[in-house]
């Protein structure tokens, strides 16, 4: 899919944005780019955008047929995803599993501790303010969601939440947490942006290897290798 430079709308840490001729859609393309600490550490990772498209395309596939309403209308190519255009509701929704990254060094507990109920927590998307975490009365006060968007965005984590940790079960991976980012389109609260190992902390069920953007965070090496077994076996239990 070619996309044309003068329809540029926006360009994300890995994902570049650019309009259509429907006002209502938009062009997600993927890139190769890895990055870490809000930008700091970035790298390009050969074949990244490849794989984190097919992924999400995969989850996103599987989530909508459970009755998950989200911003995906079709893949384009390799890296190309069409998407209903939506207004980004300005919040990182991060749902918890198993004790890991930041948590673990906020609350003292060790990594890879699972935790007595899912964990929903949530960050406000602000690159400059290296997204800070934010409660449910800053939100509202600061007019970033009402009070029903909220509880609707909520209720839709913790859902995706029990589907994800059985989808991913099945491909013999833990989902220890991941984020979710949602938008507003036409009245409605969707599901946007991507879910990947880009996105979620995935370890593998027998070994506890860690199969996600950590092993870039934390230069365990491999990192393409990982993600393309994750993809590998979410092609095999799709089919």
């Amino acid at each position: 899919m070619v996309v044309n430079e003068k329809d540029f709308l926006y360009k994300g840490k890995a994902k570049t944005l650019y309009a259509t001729d429907d006002k209502d859609t938009c062009i997600i393309k993927y890139r190769n780019t890895a990055t870490a600490f809000n930008g700091v550490k970035r790298e390009e990772l050969e074949g990244k955008a490849v794989m984190n498209c097919a992924i999400t395309n995969i989850i996103y596939n599987m989530l909508a047929k459970n009755g998950i309403s989200t911003h995906l209308i079709s893949c384009l190519d390799d890296t190309t995803l069409l998407v209903k255009k939506v207004e980004i509701v300005p919040l990182e929704v991060i749902i918890r599993n198993v004790a890991a990254g930041s948590f673990s060094k906020r609350f003292g507990v060790e990594e890879g501790t699972p935790l007595l109920s899912p964990i929903l927590e949530y960050s406000y998307k602000k690159d400059e303010l290296n997204d800070p975490m934010i409660n449910d009365s800053q939100i509202l006060a600061l007019g970033l969601a009402t009070q029903e968007e909220l509880d609707t965005i909520g209720k839709m984590a913790l859902h995706i939440n029990e589907l994800l940790t059985d989808f991913f079960a099945k491909a013999n991976l833990k989902l220890v947490d991941f984020k979710l980012e949602f938008g507003r389109y036409k009245d409605e609260i969707i599901l946007a942006d991507e879910i990947s190992p880009d996105t979620c902390r995935l370890w593998d069920t027998a070994t506890n290897k860690k199969m996600d953007k950590d092993r870039f965070r934390r230069d365990l090496g491999n990192v393409m290798d990982a993600y393309a077994e994750v993809l590998g076996r979410l092609r095999e239990i799709s089919k």
